[in-house]
């Protein structure tokens, strides 16, 4: 919202009307030295084409609107905007996101494209993130080994630019599902948060790391961490793309997703949290939202204002209207000014 330090600055745009009328009267006539070549009595200097007729107006009307703006950097403008503030610790999501090879399946609708099981994830996430702005996030990436690449935290950008940067391949080939969730439980245990649950984004099933899935989702439940699974991809053959991050190479062709869902169910169930099936971006962003909205716990907070001050930039477009004026009455119409 723009708002106004000094709008006692507004009455100086009555000269423009005033010297409108002052003229009309002949007071404050234009300062001219007539050269005209002619009879006794004759016509003065006009324009004779529709070209010069258009600059003159063009100047004018530069002319005018710089004379606006320069008032209007002189009122003092700025925008003001609030800023919520949370004062209590709202609910921890940890995100565990599968980062196998079989996440560059491009199989998930995006519009009207098909994009990566990995970039959908990654637009579902970014979206919740940018929206509710209360809880805290962390992140953890999964595949044949995991890590925390983010502890919960309220830094939103530091954590979209980690999650930005993350590519498939960088953890290994296979799914480890129960490290990934040990790890998440590891860093939740500890959070004096209201409210704290885990999102697992994966499209396999658990074939790797020595911890059962059902073992670390038992592990979430006894310190009343929610789990919230997500089977992302199609089933049958789908077509795949990404660069080996050993190696450099572009891998290409054809998966067979196949995947069953069982697993998933039930381990979402131990932990008092349900399981989602996603082909699409749509019903990402839905069942984000629905966990969102059930994971919601009551914060305090205040509003701060921000405000940007926009004098110099006014300023600036004054000085340019001003030059375009100059410019197309010396340049252009060949005017002593």
């Amino acid at each position: 919202m723009i708002q106004f330090e000094n709008p006692h600055a507004f009455f100086f745009l009555l000269a423009l009307p005033a010297l409108y009328i002052f003229r009309h009267l002949g007071i404050f006539s234009r300062i001219s030295f007539p050269l005209t070549i002619s009879n006794w009595g004759g016509k003065t200097f006009s324009y004779k084409n529709n070209f010069a007729r258009i600059g003159e107006f063009f100047s004018q009307a530069f002319a005018i609107l710089g004379f606006i703006a320069l008032v209007t950097s002189l009122a003092n403008p700025i925008i003001r905007h609030q800023e919520k503030i949370y004062t209590s610790r709202g609910t921890d999501i940890l995100f565990v996101l599968d980062t196998s090879p079989s996440m560059a399946a491009r199989d998930i609708s995006l519009a009207n494209e098909q994009v990566t099981r990995l970039e959908a994830a990654k637009i579902g996430i970014k979206t919740l993130t940018s929206a509710e702005k209360g809880a805290c996030y962390g992140l953890v990436a999964m595949a044949s080994e995991a890590a925390c690449i983010v502890p919960p935290t309220n830094d939103i950008e530091l954590f979209l630019k980690r999650l930005s940067a993350l590519n498939v391949g960088e953890f290994g080939e296979g799914s480890a599902i129960g490290i990934g969730l040990s790890t998440a439980i590891y860093h939740l245990s500890g959070s004096n948060a209201p409210k704290k649950c885990i999102v697992l984004i994966t499209d396999g099933e658990n074939n790797a790391g020595s911890i059962h899935p059902e073992t670390a989702a038992s592990l979430a439940a006894e310190n009343e961490i929610t789990l919230y699974t997500f089977g992302i991809g199609t089933k049958g053959s789908v077509p795949i793309e990404y660069v080996d991050p050993k190696t450099g190479k572009i891998r290409s062709g054809f998966y067979e997703s196949n995947f069953s869902t069982t697993s998933l169910e039930e381990i979402a169930q131990i932990a008092g949290g349900t399981y989602f099936g996603i082909e699409s971006t749509s019903m990402l962003l839905d069942s984000l939202s629905q966990i969102a909205k059930k994971e919601d716990s009551s914060q305090s907070f205040h509003y701060r204002s921000n405000d940007t001050n926009c004098y110099a930039n006014f300023l600036l477009i004054s000085g340019f209207l001003f030059f375009l004026a100059w410019f197309i009455k010396r340049i252009f119409l060949s005017e002593l000014i």
